[in-house]
């Protein structure tokens, strides 16, 4: 005979421990008020209560294993809603808050233990298959806002031609489509994003020291066809306008870019600039440019320049 009892917290937590992951959800549903109580305490009504809620239910699925009291989980999981929400009210600047993520970009120079390197290593790795999941649109703001340095709600506005309020909407369901999608795929093999990123990388200083050598080798050229478009403040209204003049009119300004961080996903790439300009510049470029890219069998289709605002 089938037990009419529910399962408790503590069943439904060890059992999410060894990877069954319809306990968790069912745990997180079960969770979802009190945590939301938790959120609006601290920062009232409004999208930053319900970011933090769906960031601490990401935290908490990347973290169940750590629960050592699963008899207490409730008590676990409004303290992962606590701690967003008060690093929310900390923040004088909108700045990425999906818990646990930042340390997703691959640190070259950052000390780590080979387990430790291993775990992060594993952990990037399904993270980004997660993502590369998402649908293009809700995958495009979500890279915008949590990894790469376009994070205001304004900045991303003007980056997707949208409203802010459908920013916050995308956001909202892309977190919602991450948990489901990271639930699901706890247990597959996934891709090295690690090395996603590292080719992007090289294809970054490969077209920047081309560039200034004034000719794109063929591997490089081929990544901008005839059909590729700029588009933004440096293109010209009314025309298609392709980057490799735009490049060479900035090069020959004396404006040099230096590439200092790489967002990959398949078909959605970001570089990110430091720029320097010349002596006595009349009308510097901004002292930051991202490349926005979008991609069709690796060849760049669209790219967007986008200035970031300077940090406060």
């Amino acid at each position: 005979m089938v037990s009419l009892n529910p399962p408790t917290d503590e069943e439904l937590t060890r059992r999410a421990q060894v990877g069954e992951t319809a306990a968790l959800g069912l745990l997180l549903a079960r969770h979802q008020a009190p945590m939301r109580a938790v959120a609006l305490s601290l920062l009232g009504y409004g999208p930053d209560a319900e970011d933090a809620v769906q960031d601490a239910a990401l935290t908490a699925l990347r973290r169940i294993g750590d629960v050592r009291d699963p008899s207490a989980v409730g008590a676990w999981l409004r303290a992962i809603v606590r701690n967003a929400s008060r690093t929310r009210l900390r923040e004088t600047r909108e700045t990425p808050g999906l818990d646990g993520l930042d340390h997703l970009r691959l640190r070259e120079q950052a000390p780590s233990q080979p387990e430790r390197l291993i775990e992060e290593h594993a952990m990037r790795d399904w993270i980004w298959d997660a993502v590369d999941e998402l649908p293009p649109q809700l995958r495009l703001v979500l890279m915008l806002r949590h990894f790469s340095g376009v994070t205001s709600y304004r900045e991303i506005a003007a980056v997707c031609e949208v409203p802010v309020g459908t920013v916050r909407s995308r956001l909202n369901q892309a977190r919602g489509k991450m948990a489901q999608v990271l639930l699901s795929t706890a247990a597959r093999t996934h891709d090295d994003a690690s090395a996603l990123a590292k080719e992007s990388r090289h294809e970054a200083v490969e077209t920047l020291q081309a560039s200034e050598r004034g000719a794109l080798p063929r591997e490089i050229s081929e990544l901008w066809p005839a059909e590729t478009e700029l588009v933004g403040p440096l293109s010209r209204p009314g025309e298609r306008t392709h980057p490799v003049p735009v490049m060479r009119h900035m090069l020959e300004s004396g404006v040099r870019q230096y590439l200092r961080h790489v967002v990959a996903s398949r078909d959605i790439i970001i570089w990110e600039m430091d720029v320097t300009n010349p002596i006595g510049a009349t009308n510097p470029c901004p002292p930051t440019i991202a490349w926005l890219m979008f991609r069709e069998k690796g060849r760049v289709q669209r790219l967007r320049l986008i200035f970031p605002e300077p940090s406060r």
